[in-house]
């Protein structure tokens, strides 16, 4: 068969879900039938829930399965599927744990060495077990048992051939799960595996654990390359592929988005447009979440749907100034129209994140996204260099989609020279700054749109305000000089 037969014949095969969504959408539908596979990853990580699921699916679909446990009782697995709300009914367990013959008493004398019987007695009873039960699909737990009573690495990678042809021969699909308990850098199983999933968990200095998925070899078939986020939770692995911006892109009106104050959209030269992000950067306090919050409210009277992250404040206390403000939050939450989802950032991975605003985004149907703050959002992410990376391709998507996404980063400091803890404002289409200054005796605020990629607007500094009113912006600060430093002085006479 030539190179462009086989790959015509591996285009029209047919694809079997693995039990998870999210590893068939990094794998593009899923795995080739009648395959070998492994997932390997050190203990913890996951591997038993997920090589769980995948028979499962097989169970869903009226198949027959098989788990080959030589590391875990049927007890421990019956465990595991019920605190994840599952039956085991339809999974035959075949436990060799380890065999009873091994125990014998009269086989410890043997001319042979007790690592080949033993190996050979293993092995023969699990094709023994397969042919009998004649599974398409099937999990072997673990390879670590294996390659103890291999004895050699010649002696493993002959058994893992030999059981890899005979499983082609039994037309079946099967998963090997290695806890990678051997010596680094062991390719033995890469080379010989249709495919590669590794798993891994990573403590980061505070916070819950982190887990990530990579496909490190598929052949035959196009996957998307790079580290997926997954938690478990009950229910089993729920798997975040990483968000590739160009695969979401929609057509959508390049429209005003106006916030509902006129005197803020004439300063924005008629308001944000639809497909951008902007930047409200200031000292805390200041006033960004209330800024932000009116593009919220003036959606919801739009009929439109909007999402709050919150980051840094609690549901309560940002209902309690939005009523100090006038504003009628409360209304619009019950309505659903504002959806407000406070967010740990000390349990929350970037990729969980990201497939939540995908979710309001696709499925909820939002057209503005404010995150509140971006200060959070750093102290989610183990690496500030991969931030920047990840941030760059989620205002991607969202500009593809139309959304208006509004971020808020707090300044280090009140008064005087202010410093941001990192620096987005080249990723963003406008910037709005907002600022504490210090005249007659008394604190006030500023505000002063520093740029605007898609636009005309204001380069005045105007004096704003917070009352149970709401935001009330004042005329340009014409005359003064050292507004946004916090210390303004008249340079000419004013008007």
């Amino acid at each position: 068969m030539t190179e462009r037969n086989v790959e015509a014949e591996l285009d029209g095969a047919p694809r079997i879900s693995t039990g998870v969504a999210g590893l068939d959408a990094v794998l593009d539908g899923g795995l080739d039938e009648n395959r070998l596979y492994l997932y390997e990853g050190r203990p913890g990580t996951g591997k038993t829930t997920i090589a769980l699921q995948f028979l499962l699916e097989g169970v869903r679909q009226g198949e027959r399965v098989l788990y080959i446990t030589l590391s875990e009782t049927e007890r421990e697995l019956e465990l595991v599927a019920t605190r994840h709300g599952w039956s085991l009914d339809g999974v035959s367990v075949f436990e060799l744990v380890p065999p009873e013959t091994t125990l014998d008493p009269d086989r410890e004398l043997t001319v042979f060495h007790p690592a080949e019987m033993e190996l050979n007695e293993t092995t023969k009873l699990i094709l023994d077990r397969v042919s009998e039960l004649n599974p398409k699909r099937v999990v072997v737990d673990s390879l670590s048992e294996l390659r103890l009573l291999a004895h050699s690495p010649l002696r493993y990678r002959r058994q893992v051939l030999a059981l890899k042809h005979f499983f082609a021969s039994r037309q079946c699909t099967v998963i090997l799960l290695d806890d990678l308990s051997s010596q680094q850098n062991d390719l033995q199983l890469h080379s010989i595996s249709h495919g590669v999933v590794l798993l891994e968990q990573l403590a980061i200095d505070y916070g819950g654990e982190r887990r990530r998925l990579r496909v490190i070899k598929m052949r035959g078939i196009k996957f998307r390359g790079g580290y997926h986020d997954f938690t478990i939770e009950t229910g089993g692995v729920h798997i975040f592929p990483r968000l590739v911006a160009a695969e979401h892109h929609r057509d959508f009106d390049e429209e005003y988005t106006p916030s509902g104050n006129r005197e803020l959209d004439e300063m924005l030269g008629g308001g944000f447009e639809r497909g951008t992000n902007a930047l409200f950067l200031g000292a805390a306090g200041v006033g960004k979440s209330s800024l932000a919050l009116t593009y919220a409210l003036a959606a919801a009277d739009r009929g439109e749907h909007s999402v709050v992250y919150a980051f840094d404040e609690g549901s309560g206390t940002l209902k309690a100034r939005a009523r100090n403000l006038g504003f009628d939050l409360q209304s619009r939450l019950e309505s659903g129209l504002i959806r407000l989802q406070q967010i740990d950032p000390a349990e929350l991975s970037p990729g969980e994140f990201t497939a939540n605003v995908q979710k309001s985004v696709e499925v909820d149907g939002a057209r503005i996204i404010v995150i509140d703050s971006l200060n959070g959002y750093m102290n989610a992410m183990p690496d500030e260099r991969f931030l920047i990376l990840q941030m760059h391709e989620l205002l991607s998507y969202l500009g593809q989609r139309g959304v208006l996404t509004i971020l808020v980063l707090a300044q280090h400091g009140l008064m005087g020279p202010l410093e941001a803890p990192l620096d987005l404002s080249y990723l963003s289409d406008a910037v709005v700054m907002l600022r504490y200054f210090e005249m007659d005796g008394t604190v006030r605020r500023a505000i002063s749109v520093v740029k605007k990629r898609s636009g005309r607007h204001e380069h005045s500094v105007r004096e704003f305000s917070l009352s149970d009113q709401g935001i009330k912006l004042g005329p340009p600060t014409l005359g003064f000089t050292g507004v946004l430093a916090g210390s303004p002085h008249f340079s000419v006479t004013p008007l």
